[in-house]
């Protein structure tokens, strides 16, 4: 089991003063995480989404990381590989470089974005790339290994040339794809690729995720797999703020949620903008005045009910309380099939102070709750 924080980037303040902020608070965030027994550091990437993820550059978040650190993993959750955003032969070096210098940390994800407004930044329709995603996926690991490379594709050409470097991990860094539906698990489990289960759903959708994933992983078959390091291995989002005042994190969490959700409703379904400063304290009104909101996830359904306040802070599809808490809703995802916990704690309204302080609560008393020999 691991554990570890993936990041969107998510602020309330897109000013550049917000964005110093953000980043100066998440680099203090991951190298306590480092301290405190954390395993990995997951970054998206997200280009054009404001207030939502201004996660556009993870290679650069995650080198800097590097530095910054001794032994936590470096992951990239995932790189969009549309090749005018991220063209294979640099997406292979950069990871390669990262790889070496930060002595095989690394772990690799992939996927296609999730809005057009991201897609058309480069010029794309978002319906259209699957098959240049598959092209890329497939291409990057023989870049990995291969003295030389010479492609001839239907979206991607490249002359017989060497790339340098070759990653410090030997064939490659393990691969992962972004996991919103039932396609994309049975993509993953075919392929030989970890799954990232990026989604709100909670322990009963993870566990259904968890069969279709597992499945298709017994039954693939070698011509499909992508890369030359299969891995079964599914990590499942995990909201979360942990204090000693369990209504209080529960009050701050549910209120980070709902910035989530309405931030991921304007840009992904065409919702109104978010503004948390008309919120009434209670949580009872949205602000776009609905009781219920609903939104996608890419391709995932997302709804969450805030029309009676009482239970949607008592919502269990999440780790919003005390340490007990916390411990309970892990557990129910690792029955639920999760070998590592996406702890998310980094949404547009919580304190940067309930983030660190939920960080120490993790890794003090979660983390060797599960692994006894934790410091």
């Amino acid at each position: 089991m691991r554990f570890s924080l993936i990041y969107e980037a998510q602020t309330t303040d897109a000013s550049r003063a917000g964005d110093r902020r953000v980043f100066e608070d998440m680099v203090e965030q991951s190298v306590l995480a480092e301290e405190m027994g954390f395993d990995v550091i997951w970054a998206v990437e997200h280009t054009g989404l404001t207030n939502y993820a201004h996660m556009s550059v993870p290679e650069t978040f995650l080198a800097y990381l590097a530095g910054r650190t001794s032994r936590i993993g470096l992951d990239h959750g995932v790189v969009c590989l549309p090749p005018a955003m991220n063209h294979p032969v640099k997406v292979a070096e950069r990871v390669a470089l990262l790889d070496i210098l930060s002595k095989g940390r690394v772990h690799f994800g992939v996927g296609k974005g999730g809005t057009q407004q991201e897609a058309g930044t480069f010029g794309y329709d978002l319906a259209e790339l699957q098959p240049m995603i598959d092209e890329a996926m497939y291409l990057i690991p023989k870049i990995f290994v291969q003295d030389e490379i010479e492609h001839n594709g239907r979206y991607i050409q490249i002359p017989r040339r060497p790339i340098h470097p070759k990653p410090y991990q030997d064939p490659h860094p393990p691969m992962y794809l972004a996991c919103t539906n039932t396609e994309t698990l049975k993509r993953a489990g075919g392929r030989g690729m970890g799954a990232l289960v990026l989604g709100f759903g909670g322990p009963e959708e993870v566990a259904k995720k968890s069969i279709i994933y597992r499945e298709a992983w017994a039954s693939r078959v070698i011509a499909d797999q992508v890369g030359y390091r299969p891995i079964q291995h599914l990590a499942a989002l995990c909201p979360t703020v942990v204090l000693d005042d369990g209504a209080l994190a529960r009050k701050i969490g549910i209120r980070g949620q709902r910035y989530f959700m309405e931030s991921l409703a304007y840009w992904y379904s065409g919702g109104e903008r978010p503004d948390h400063t008309k919120w009434q304290d209670d949580l009872t009104e949205s602000t776009t005045g609905e009781m219920v909101i609903k939104s996608r996830w890419a391709s995932e359904e997302i709804t969450v009910d805030f029309s009676d306040s009482s239970m949607a802070l008592m919502n269990p599809n999440h780790a919003y309380g005390t340490i007990q808490d916390c411990v309970g809703y892990v557990q129910r995802l690792i029955d639920a099939g999760a070998d590592e916990m996406l702890f998310i704690c980094q949404m547009g309204t919580v304190p940067q102070w309930a983030q660190l302080e939920t960080i120490r609560n993790i890794g003090k008393h979660v983390i060797p709750y599960f692994r006894p020999c934790s410091v």
